[in-house]
């Protein structure tokens, strides 16, 4: 609930304290005293529109606060966590509104958005006029307000787990289908390049081998030619060796007519002919090493080349084509595959429509029944608020075309004022007083199901008087009984009806200041006689004040 408005240098407010409590709490003074500053400013500190109109004059900024005291599992502080707000002890809205214009909004000392605080604000109080429209035009808030009225919030919100499944299955049939069509057209260029990447079979380091082969054949070949030129000089006819040899053997005769003078020279031409026999072997055994076969090079290029081709062509590196070879079979597999698995995520998304289907139907009927109940609640309500002859229908629209989330139900409050007229949805039917009236009616009926921890009624009483008077402060005296309750009345029977009292007054001298204060039985007793007699306070007045207090009307 509300337990403290702080409000500084906002239109006539100096400054204000307001300690509030359980129950019911009227806010009740003159004509102009500034009641209306009070819910500008609570507003305000929940999100409303900012305005630099609204700071005190002479100062530059004004300030509201808001403090809530509300349960550990209360949907405000479960909002904020989700919004990665502190939310520890009491929560603390703070509103600063500058004479220029500019706002800033704090959450427990938290800068947030005006939006933020507005939607935390939303769970926290509803202000409710002759003229707001707030509770009563969202037909979405209708159902939301029926499902809490007939227990069924649980119901709904598995209607709507039930729901997103459903699209989520639909939406994973929808990919899978576009996969497969895509996967269709282009499946004879799959199977063509599996087929020809697996006739290639690349094997991974391949090019590399194949490289270096290729060009170690290659130096071979140049190598190979100079080795055969070299054996040809010792081999071929222009070969030394003959020469040598015939030399040799005409010194080795020669020698022994001259003893002394060859030996020597015969001597190392026999070892130069030894050298020379050696060169022509080890050329010969050089030769053989060297030796290739052209057609192994001309293999080996070829598949080198084939294998460097295919890369080109599918745009990866050698290295990659056994695994883009692999991963166009597995297409080709996904392809054969994807009919079965198309045919069980058919049967998914189909078996997700019907659960959803089943739910929203069994939701709607039971949504049917509560809103005969709660239309029965509210009518018991109408005619000691003087409306006896108007109805209050709560509709419920099944179309399962429009399925959502919520379910298929569209949900209205519809009005009948009088007797022959045509029913109607209520924000279009009623009149202010009517739609206030109304509006008490079926928050008397949902008690605190659906509501939030305060609820601020604002004049809702203007208009009527006697009986009807009363039996608003009675029903708001039942209401506060569940949620905390401030009304703002110049009813003396509502005013009678509360647990707290506060009076607003206008004082000062040359700066006039709106000034609030929580008043006791006596001070009571005389503001209900003023409010019954007006400008002038009788005994009579005072007399009938006391009977409305002690509740012998």
């Amino acid at each position: 609930m509300l337990v403290q408005l702080s409000i500084r240098d906002i239109v006539l407010i100096e400054r204000l304290e307001l300690d509030l409590g359980t129950g019911l709490s009227v806010l009740t003074g003159e004509t102009g005293a500034g009641k209306s500053i009070l819910l500008d400013s609570l507003s305000l500190a929940l999100g409303a529109r900012g305005d630099g109109a609204l700071v005190r004059h002479g100062q530059d900024q004004g300030q509201v606060i808001a403090v809530f005291d509300v349960p550990a599992d209360h949907p405000a502080r479960l909002f904020l966590r989700e919004n990665d707000l502190d939310d520890d002890g009491d929560l603390i809205f703070r509103r600063m509104q500058s004479a220029d214009g500019r706002t800033r909004a704090f959450v427990n000392d938290q800068s947030v958005s005006v939006q933020l605080l507005r939607q935390a604000g939303r769970l926290l109080v509803e202000i409710h006029g002759q003229h707001d429209e707030r509770a009563l035009i969202d037909t979405d808030g209708h159902r939301r307000l029926l499902d809490a009225f007939g227990g069924l919030t649980g119901d709904a919100e598995m209607v709507a787990a039930l729901f997103r499944g459903w699209r989520d299955a639909e939406r994973k049939l929808k990919q899978h289908r576009a996969h497969i069509e895509e996967a269709a057209r282009e499946a004879d260029y799959l199977r063509s390049s599996v087929d020809e990447l697996q006739e290639l079979s690349a094997v991974d380091g391949e090019e590399d081998q194949l490289a270096e082969k290729r060009a170690t054949m290659m130096k071979s070949e140049r190598i190979a030619g100079d080795i055969s030129e070299a054996l040809e000089f010792l081999n071929g006819n222009a070969s030394p060796v003959p020469m040598i040899a015939s030399l040799v053997r005409r010194l080795e005769r020669k020698s022994h007519e001259a003893p002394g003078l060859l030996e020597e020279t015969v001597e190392l031409l026999d070892a130069a002919l030894e050298k020379l026999s050696s060169a022509q072997m080890e050329v010969e055994a050089a030769l053989d090493r060297a030796a290739f076969d052209p057609k192994e090079l001309e293999r080996t290029e070829e598949r080198l080349f084939a294998l460097r081709g295919a890369a080109r062509k599918y745009n990866v590196p050698v290295t990659e084509l056994p695994a883009l070879a692999e991963r166009m079979v597995a297409a080709l597999d996904e392809l054969d595959a994807g009919e079965a698995k198309l045919a069980a995520l058919t049967e998914a998304a189909s078996a997700a429509e019907t659960a959803y289907f089943e739910a929203a139907r069994l939701l709607s009927g039971r949504r049917l029944e509560a809103g005969e109940q709660l239309s029965a609640a509210v009518m018991a309500e109408l005619p000691a608020l003087k409306l006896e002859r108007a109805r209050f229908t709560a509709v419920v629209s099944a179309n399962e075309e429009t399925a959502g989330a919520e379910g298929i139900d569209t949900v209205s409050f519809e009005v009948q004022t009088n007797p022959g007229t045509r029913p109607g949805p209520i924000m279009k039917v009623a009149s202010g007083g009517e739609l206030s009236r109304f509006l008490l009616a079926l928050k008397v009926a949902l008690a605190d199901k659906g509501s939030a921890p305060t609820l601020v009624f604002d004049e809702i009483d203007t208009g009527v008087g006697g009986a009807v008077a009363d039996a608003i402060g009675q029903r708001l005296k039942r209401l506060a009984e569940t949620v905390q309750v401030l009304s703002v009345t110049h009813a003396p029977q509502v005013a009678a009806r509360a647990g707290g009292h506060f009076l607003i007054s206008k004082g000062g001298g040359d700066s006039v200041s709106t000034r609030v204060e929580v008043i006791g039985p006596e001070e009571r007793q005389e503001e209900i006689a003023r409010m019954l007699a007006g400008a002038k306070v009788t005994d009579e007045a005072r007399a009938a004040a006391a009977k409305l207090l002690s509740g012998d009307v």
